[in-house]
């Protein structure tokens, strides 16, 4: 069998009429990226998100969906090839801000679930509340942070695969630059600490995206996630690199 290669690139039709016709306007933006091998080596990675903002005349809202699965072929016993699953993780985030009076300054509340079934952690939730706003803007450029403290509940992977349960409170900060480098092209850097006494979590993804039409951009990015506490045959750095479409409506 002649060794094939498939790397297909497609977006998620989530944008309907009665979003569009809400008296609130929303921004969607929706990614999807998968690629699949078939012949001596067979693999299937996919990655999707869906990023939900809603505004208001004082309040900003943010819902935030990621799916990353991937499955690769491994030598079993007897030199069976077999289809084993590597990587399963779901994230979802909600954040709602109130607009203080002056621009670009907001009261936030925060809150953030993780389950990775490979990962560190098997699972990891925060709920937090602080100050936001705009630390500087230009006609191409600006910088918003955050800071609050909040709380956070975790179950920890143990060498023997058993869980230890952690909680306790936490200073969490996080960042979002963005650059409109031309009228087709964008950079984008996140950043986020949860500093906790038993574990602190970091997490920090770079993109950049260009304008395939008026709705549609290629994107390429990198994510990393660092934690400060992992049981010994864990790895504290997490990363992975996409090449998603994008759709934003």
């Amino acid at each position: 069998m002649r060794n094939r290669t498939i790397l297909a690139l497609v977006t998620l039709g989530v944008c309907s009429s009665s979003l569009a016709q809400d008296e609130k306007p929303w921004e969607v933006a929706a990614e999807l990226g998968v690629i699949a091998t078939s012949g001596n080596t067979e693999t299937t990675s996919v990655q999707a998100k869906i990023d939900a903002k809603q505004h208001s005349e004082r309040w900003h809202n943010q819902y935030i969906l990621s799916v990353l699965f991937k499955e690769d072929q491994v030598i079993g016993e007897d030199d069976i090839k077999e289809t084993e699953k590597t990587a399963e993780k779901y994230f979802a985030s909600v954040k709602t801000a109130y607009q203080l009076e002056r621009d670009n300054s907001n009261f936030f509340l925060f809150g953030s679930h993780a389950d990775d079934q490979f990962g560190s952690y098997r699972t990891y939730s925060t709920v937090a509340l602080g100050y936001g706003g705009r630390l500087f803007e230009t006609d191409t450029m600006k910088l918003d942070t955050e800071i609050g403290p909040g709380y956070f509940r975790a179950e920890q992977v143990l060498p023997d695969d058993t869980i230890q349960r952690e909680s306790g409170i936490l200073l969490r900060g996080a960042a979002e630059f963005n650059w409109q480098l031309t009228e087709t092209a964008e950079f984008n850097q996140t950043l986020s600490v949860e500093a906790a006494e038993d574990n602190t979590r970091t997490v920090a993804e770079s993109s950049l995206s260009t304008r395939i039409n008026g709705a549609m951009q290629l994107k390429v990015g990198l994510n990393i996630s660092n934690d400060t506490d992992v049981a010994p045959d864990k790895e504290k750095t997490d990363m992975t690199s996409y090449i998603n479409l994008v759709y934003k409506c």
